[in-house]
């Protein structure tokens, strides 16, 4: 389909220079930090978690054994099917005697013992509990076996290349392994459900509260007490894979996630992903392109109930840029699809958002169809011809 781009090229410039994106679905070569982070870790990745930029990396596509942190697929596929529908945070989830016979970490459930959603939810977060992860794998998929195949599958989606799973949990088994890279992909998938840091950024919490037996929940990950702006992800051990963390951090509209495999203790791993965040605020900062609900373009539409769309931000554009650099010059253009015809889909692409540093492509944005248009009846087709002849 050609294309065309509209009169909507903007040039502009900001003390700043443009890190190149870089995750599974973008192009440009990675532009590495020029600092040493996590030197203690086998495998690491800081990425912005907006757009997907990779500000530093280590061996970020070592395939190594995850552990818990396989957990972060298992919380995504959760609040997927809440997001569809299938699933509502009130719904009751039975463990069965396969879940309860789960060991490691766990929230001992018994087996018939009932939860809810939200309560499962908790427990795999905060707690990182094997028991509660099969007992959600089991109420969505029906076992733990096809719950495993649907982790594939988005790990798929996601351009996950170096990820596959043998279980939901990260309990040690052949072939379950994934990098640094991947897990961050995930992480920042999750991410977009922005009610999950109601789980992951919580330090305490209890289940069973009304019962004889109230247990206290205690987050794994200390960073969401300690590091201001910490709300998450998930952290991991076994004595093959070491301490692994992929953590989240939020501070002045910028969101970074941090993860680090194979760290020898805890101690290191969480000063290491500090460090880390550390590093990522004080050098980088969002530039805005359009906040949501700004108007983008006007899109034609050959022989739809409506001739033309406009096309708003479904949600802010930004750019990573780097602090206190050079002066460059950037612009970004538009460029929507031409010749579309009647019927057009809600979220069908129509178009792309593109950023140049001096004639450098450095990122693109898919804009999407905020409506469906329905193709238009002759009479209507034929009254709109008449009625421009005249006009």
């Amino acid at each position: 389909m050609k294309k065309i781009s509209l009169s909507l090229l903007l040039v502009f410039c900001i003390s700043a220079g443009l890190l190149p994106p870089a995750s599974a679905e973008e192009k440009g070569a990675v532009q590495q930090a020029d600092v040493s982070l996590a030197p203690q870790s086998g495998s690491a990745i800081l990425m912005d978690a907006y757009t997907g930029t990779i500000i530093y990396e280590k061996n970020s596509h070592d395939k190594l054994p995850p552990a818990s942190i396989t957990k972060i697929m298992t919380m995504l596929l959760t609040m997927e099917a809440l997001e569809n529908g299938k699933l509502k945070l009130t719904d009751p989830v039975r463990a069965s005697e396969y879940a309860a016979s789960m060991g490691g970490s766990q929230i001992f459930l018994e087996p018939g013992e009932e939860m809810s959603v939200e309560e499962m939810l908790k427990g795999i977060a905060m707690a990182s509990g094997n028991d509660a992860s099969v007992a959600m794998a089991e109420k969505i998929a029906g076992s733990e076996q096809a719950f495993v195949r649907l982790m594939n599958d988005k790990a798929k989606e996601l351009g996950m290349n170096d990820t596959h799973f043998a279980n939901c949990n990260g309990l040690p088994a052949k072939d379950h392994y994934s990098s640094a890279h991947d897990i961050a992909l995930m992480s920042r998938e999750l991410l977009k459900y922005p009610q999950i840091t109601k789980y992951t950024g919580s330090y305490q919490d209890y289940l069973r509260k009304s019962s004889e037996k109230p247990f206290w929940l205690v987050n794994t990950n200390k960073l969401v007490r300690f590091y201001t702006g910490a709300d998450g992800l998930k952290t991991g051990y076994t004595s093959e894979a070491k301490f692994c963390l992929s953590a989240t951090a939020v501070r002045d509209g910028m969101r970074v996630v941090a993860v680090v495999l194979g760290e020898p203790n805890t101690k290191t791993r969480n000063s290491e992903i500090a460090s880390m965040f550390d590093y990522a605020f004080s050098q980088y900062a969002m530039k805005s392109l359009y906040n949501q609900g700004d108007v983008i373009g006007k899109l034609n539409i050959e022989k739809g109930i409506v001739p033309e769309l406009t096309i708003k931000a479904e949600q802010p554009y930004s750019v990573l840029v780097k602090k206190g650099g050079r002066q460059e010059e950037m612009r970004h253009e538009v460029k929507l699809n031409s010749g579309i015809k009647a019927p057009l889909k809600k979220g069908e692409v129509v178009g792309k958002l593109i950023v140049y540093q001096n004639n450098v492509k450095l990122k693109e944005f898919e804009l999407q169809s905020p409506v469906a248009v329905d193709k238009a009846g002759w009479w209507r087709l034929f009254k709109r011809t008449t009625s421009e002849l005249f006009s």
